[in-house]
């Protein structure tokens, strides 16, 4: 009765938009959202204010009835996030035209600057453009077969692209084509999607403070960490970077969308804006399952840490469900979807929770103990969904992920060639201490630090008291809930766990930094900029007031942006003013020599990365390329590579053929590869997995014997007989030897009929 009658209280206090702590100190509410449902109510509109509200919480200090300066302020904030995004799009095109003098390029040179997977995207773009109609550019898409030789393959089922597919659409339908280049016209829709990127981390970090000054202090940490929040500059063309800014605005809708006292209608366009940015984001990037089951293990957490209710958490499964479903349709049904490790996770989540009810009922140590056997039954029941999808559906598309994963902790073979592609890479290595110097530099890590110290503590003492607090009906649990607001609202719980989950995964793995640099600015400004950060630190100081709170919270952040622009702003504009220039003369040479001295469907076989820029430049039919996630093109590539092993002229002929390769192309730099050490070298990797010693001084396995045969990429140029009669050199420079694979002849035949056209080609080269 004590408690239903303390919930009633809270009940009563948050309809007059009034916390405990207000009501007792006569201020406003605690949380930032400010009016609330009843002064929205009382003004008519039935709305409420979403960047900010009234009183000294806010960080806008804006009274409810002065509401001129509430708009003054809203359009301030915005305006400054505008200009932050304009910024950013701005540098990363002027770095990208000093870097290449791309406006100076020819075709073949730009097209160049695509480099290994960047190209292969970037080719569907322009098939699209070049096909007769958008009808039928789609339908060489669905039935691709110069992607891999000797199959036809559903580039929209296999691969993301849908975003080349959707520009190239747009410019063919749009006035632009006479002043408007398409190339052009696809670098600045990726670099506008940067500015889309500032936008959401700024309103990130002013959903959290309530103070439009965090924002800005984010996107200027995001303009000058440019280094490790993004590389868009350089690798246009990678799914990071269309996706990561859907992923971010998707942060700033779960940011929304659990903040208190918000309208039926706010929380339904919330979570229809959560649905349309997860679903952007899941239909960009093929590696979304991974992102997204960290992101459900964080919406678990915080369930069994009791700061969501089940209301929250299910809307947050099901946006996710629909999301990867909707993609699943639009990609043909795509296998690899329905068996990821993030739905499996979700079905079983739900359905135990379902099946444990009373999991928030009894003592603290009951509590736990059920905690603890909840979270056991719902990796078992994972991983069985998971185990079971993938042998009815026959998958195997991401097997390759969890073999990294196995070898990168030393849980699996080490030889594995698939795996060991991905581990000597240091893209896929732990993440290098010069990265937090960096930061450190431009004064993110420490306000960082302590941001995630303070909320670190906040959490843990807020979980330990909702364990203590006994369960009972829904109603008292709910108003208990909006009770402890004020310790650690809801959304600014979500956003702790996500800088810590998705910071665990950048050290674990460099390349995933870019998904915790950005949303690290934001939770950095949040601390300098939120009340709770300076309130602990004056309270101890024993002079906290709320001048002084005021006082620090907008001097701070204005002294470190101070502080940034007198640093930073001479080498900003000293590298803005550095001129560079494309120079790769040996790669246009032969790719030159393909589009005007080979047949226009001739096969090509090589490395990934090189055959990418085949398929872009000259339109040839590839054997294999960069896009990983197919069983068959794994194995495809490693044969391929094998005339970098030690193997007989005849084996490599043999393995050619049967992929229907027409020619062949061996790069020094790999043949003779000096990048990697010794075990990590493409060669090392293949001796690795034929069983064989490697080259070089160092030690080797003993059960790794010497090859009976020189190494093919070596011994093929010395034209020794056995290879002459396979093969013969048509071009070399310095970097590439490109050699025709023969045609076999036969030992007898019973008449000499007239040469085929193939045969024709062959005597004619």
């Amino acid at each position: 009765m004590e408690l239903r009658k303390r919930v009633k209280l809270r009940k009563l206090q948050h309809t007059l938009g009034l916390s405990q702590d207000a009501a007792a100190a006569g201020r406003c509410s605690s949380n930032i959202w400010g009016a609330g449902r009843s002064n929205a109510s009382q003004r008519g509109t039935g709305e409420g204010y979403l960047l900010g509200g009234s009183g000294a919480c806010s960080g806008l200090e804006i009274l409810p009835w002065w509401p001129w300066r509430q708009c003054v302020s809203m359009a301030a904030g915005l305006l400054l996030a505008g200009l932050l995004a304009l910024a950013q799009a701005w540098c990363v095109n002027a770095i990208h035209e000093n870097l290449l003098w791309f406006s100076q390029l020819t075709e073949v040179e730009r097209e160049i600057s695509f480099r290994t997977e960047c190209g292969l995207y970037y080719s569907y773009y322009k098939q699209m453009l070049q096909a007769p109609s958008i009808q039928e550019g789609l339908s060489d898409l669905i039935h691709d077969n110069l992607t891999e030789s000797k199959r036809t393959i559903n580039l929209l089922q296999r691969m993301n692209i849908y975003q080349e597919v959707f520009l190239s659409v747009l410019y063919r339908l749009l006035p632009i084509q006479s002043y408007l280049e398409p190339v052009y016209f696809y670098i600045y829709t990726v670099f506008s999607l940067q500015a889309v990127y500032v936008i959401a981390l700024y309103l990130t970090a002013w959903l959290l403070s309530g103070s439009w000054l965090a924002g800005t202090l984010t996107g200027v940490w995001y303009i000058l960490n440019r280094v490790d929040t993004t590389r868009v500059e350089f690798t246009i063309s990678l799914r990071e970077n269309w996706s990561m800014p859907f992923l971010a605005l998707q942060v700033t809708a779960i940011t929304c969308y659990l903040r208190p006292q918000l309208t039926d209608l706010q929380q339904k366009v919330m979570v229809w804006l959560m649905y349309v940015t997860t679903f952007c984001f899941c239909l960009t990037w093929q590696f979304n399952q991974f992102i997204l089951l960290v992101q459900a293990l964080i919406i678990y957490s915080l369930d069994c840490l009791d700061f969501l209710t089940t209301t929250q958490v299910t809307t947050l499964y099901l946006v996710q469900v629909s999301s990867l479903l909707s993609v699943w349709l639009l990609q043909f049904c795509n296998s690899m979807i329905l068996g990821s490790l993030v739905l499996s996770f979700i079905v079983a989540a739900l359905f135990i929770r379902h099946c444990q009810s009373g999991l928030k009922t009894g003592s603290p140590l009951v509590r736990l103990g059920r905690l603890l056997l909840h979270s056991a039954m719902v990796l078992l029941l994972t991983v069985t969904i998971n185990y079971l999808a993938k042998k009815a559906l026959q998958l195997r598309s991401d097997e390759h992920i969890f073999k990294f994963i196995k070898s990168k902790f030393a849980l699996g073979p080490t030889r594995d060639f698939d795996a060991s592609l991905y581990l000597c890479e240091e893209a896929f290595g732990l993440l290098p201490f010069d990265t937090l110097e960096r930061l450190a530099g431009t004064l993110l890590l420490y306000p960082y630090i302590l941001t995630l110290l303070l909320l670190s503590g906040t959490l843990a003492v807020a979980a330990l008291h909702n364990l203590r607090v006994k369960g009972g009906a829904a109603e008292e649990r709910k108003g208990a809930v909006e009770g402890r607001a004020g310790a650690l609202r809801p959304d600014v719980a979500y956003n702790l766990l996500h800088t810590l989950f998705y910071g665990l995964l950048a050290f674990s793995t460099m390349r995933m930094k870019y998904i915790w640099t950005g949303h690290m600015c934001a939770v950095a400004a949040y601390g300098v900029c939120g009340k709770e950060l300076w309130t602990l630190l004056l309270s101890t100081l024993r002079c906290n007031s709320k001048v002084l709170l005021r006082l620090v919270r907008y001097a701070v952040p204005l002294l470190v942006i101070a502080c940034l622009y007198y640093k930073f702003w001479p080498k900003l504009m000293e590298e803005l003013s550095e001129l560079r220039e494309f120079y790769d003369p040996d790669t246009v040479e032969l790719m030159t020599w393909i589009s005007t001295k080979t047949p226009k469907r001739a096969v090509f076989a090589g490395s990934m990365q090189l055959l990418a820029g085949i398929k872009l430049c000259t339109g040839r039919v590839l054997t294999n390329h960069p896009h990983y996630e197919d069983k068959d093109l794994r194995e495809r590539t490693k044969q391929v590579y094998q005339v970098y092993a030690r193997r007989s002229p005849e084996e490599v002929y043999d393995i050619m053929k049967a992929m229907g390769a027409d020619y062949v192309v061996l790069e020094n730099s790999i043949c003779y590869e000096r990048r990697h050490r010794r075990g990590c070298r493409l060669r090392d990797l293949l001796d690795l997995a034929n069983g064989h010693i490697m080259d070089g001084d160092g030690e080797n396995d003993q059960d790794l014997v010497p090859a009976t045969h020189p190494r093919f990429c070596e011994e093929v140029k010395t034209d020794a007989v056995s290879y002459t009669a396979l093969f013969t050199r048509t071009f070399q420079n310095k970097t590439f030897h490109v050699y025709r694979v023969k045609k076999k002849r036969k030992k007898s035949t019973k008449s000499s009929p007239e040469p085929s056209a193939s045969q024709q080609q062959d005597q004619a080269l």
